[in-house]
């Protein structure tokens, strides 16, 4: 064999080595480690059995994997979701991450009227109450900042994200840095809080 097929052959066995390293370690990891939380939480992360069950699809890693944490030493209290995270490593959390935030989100339709009072609050505020507006960390449409760990709202069911902002108002979720959320919360009227989660549920 000479050189020049000798070494077009040592690049096809190396360029296959890389693919197959590349490829196969962890492609369907998250997907299999993930098939106890679609129980609840949908095969793609679209959860429809019960609107207080989040949406996970297209949530940012960094996120899922810090409530996954939060979940597992205690500091997020939810019995199911507590026992389910206490078996997971932190490799587990990741690849699960991985897999639900890789899903398309499916979003609902609103009520226009909730829709236009929360959009409201969502754009602007409250500037009576000192509410700020819900864009200026989750962004216009919704799709959150994952570097600054903010996350993505858009798509989320109303009657989840009523009950988080519930939670933060009375201080039993106590998962937001520097208590932001739980400052914001105790600011916002019941109507608010489910005018806002209408319009959340909706945006895109």
């Amino acid at each position: 064999m000479n050189r020049f097929k000798k070494k077009f052959l040592m690049t096809l066995l190396t360029t296959a080595a890389l693919m197959s390293v590349c490829l196969s370690p962890h492609a369907n990891d998250g997907r299999t480690k993930a098939l106890p939380c679609t129980a609840c939480h949908g095969p793609d992360g679209n959860s429809t059995l019960n609107r207080e069950w989040p949406n996970l699809a297209g949530q940012h890693v960094d996120y899922m994997v810090a409530q996954l944490q939060a979940y597992k030493t205690g500091v997020r209290k939810n019995p199911n979701m507590n026992g389910m995270a206490a078996a997971l490593s932190d490799q587990d959390m990741l690849e699960i991450a991985e897999f639900f935030s890789g899903q398309a989100l499916n979003i609902a339709s609103t009520d226009p009227t909730q829709s236009a009072a929360g959009g409201a609050l969502y754009r602007g505020g409250n500037k009576q109450t000192d509410v700020p507006a819900c864009m200026a960390c989750h962004s216009p449409n919704g799709a959150g900042n994952p570097g600054a760990g903010y996350p993505a709202l858009r798509g989320q069911h109303a009657k989840y994200t009523v009950l988080q902002l519930q939670a933060y108002r009375s201080q039993d979720r106590t998962t937001d840095a520097k208590e932001i959320m739980r400052t914001i919360a105790s600011r916002m009227s019941t109507e608010e809080i489910e005018n806002v989660a209408k319009f959340i549920e909706g945006l895109h």
